[in-house]
């Protein structure tokens, strides 16, 4: 009986070695999304809200010239992914049924090293996130709700 399950279980212990890399990768992928752009609860909004976000989140080794920072429910963020909250937007992309309550920080010139300053601008806007296997993995751009 065990030699009839010998092989059965070296088949399933392949399987399972060979599954978690595509998942790990799509997964790793929108945790990286989450990273730059994703901040639930910000406190302040402010100028000194990018300066502080932008290094937490490791965006200032050089210092990036532009990150939007998406607040709220990270279902309703994946749900662009969807039909629920998303439609289909230039070629490959989708586009926010809803507005976020979004931060821009926008370097504000002068080196490319820290300490860098950022200047923020916060606003309600419909976004554009590019997704894979159902999940937003690059942030493309927002337009102001009107």
């Amino acid at each position: 009986m065990m030699m009839g399950l010998g092989p059965l279980l070296l088949v399933f212990m392949l399987g399972l070695s060979l599954t978690p890399p595509a998942l790990t990768q799509d997964d790793s992928r929108y945790k990286h999304f989450l990273t730059q752009h994703y901040d639930a609860k910000p406190k302040g909004r402010n100028d000194r809200y990018c300066a502080s976000m932008m290094e937490r989140r490791g965006l200032t080794t050089p210092c990036k010239d532009t990150n939007t920072f998406i607040h709220g429910n990270k279902g309703n963020i994946k749900d662009i992914c969807g039909n629920k909250n998303g439609i289909p937007h230039r070629e490959n992309l989708r586009i926010s049924k809803s507005a976020f309550q979004v931060t821009t920080c926008r370097h504000t010139g002068g080196s490319p090293r820290p300490p860098c300053r950022y200047r923020a601008t916060q606003g309600f806007r419909n976004i554009v996130v590019a997704c894979e296997n159902g999940l937003p993995v690059h942030f493309d751009e927002s337009f102001f709700h009107l």
